[in-house]
């Protein structure tokens, strides 16, 4: 199963977020809506995670 990833700096907000979460699409999902309310003060709804789920990019593996 390809990883996912949810990076914060690819989109502004007010708080300068920097942070990267990545690991399987389920486990992702349900952390990014975690920090999405917690510290971007989003509700979350369906909606919300749909568009979490479109935000998610497939890890690059690490070069080396």
């Amino acid at each position: 199963m390809t990883r996912k990833v949810a990076d914060c700096r690819k989109y502004p907000s007010e708080s300068h977020c920097t942070l990267t979460i990545s690991g399987e699409e389920d486990e992702v999902l349900r952390a990014a809506a975690e920090h999405a309310v917690s510290v971007h003060q989003h509700e979350d709804t369906p909606e919300l995670r749909e568009k979490l789920r479109d935000f998610l990019e497939d890890e690059r593996p690490p070069s080396g």
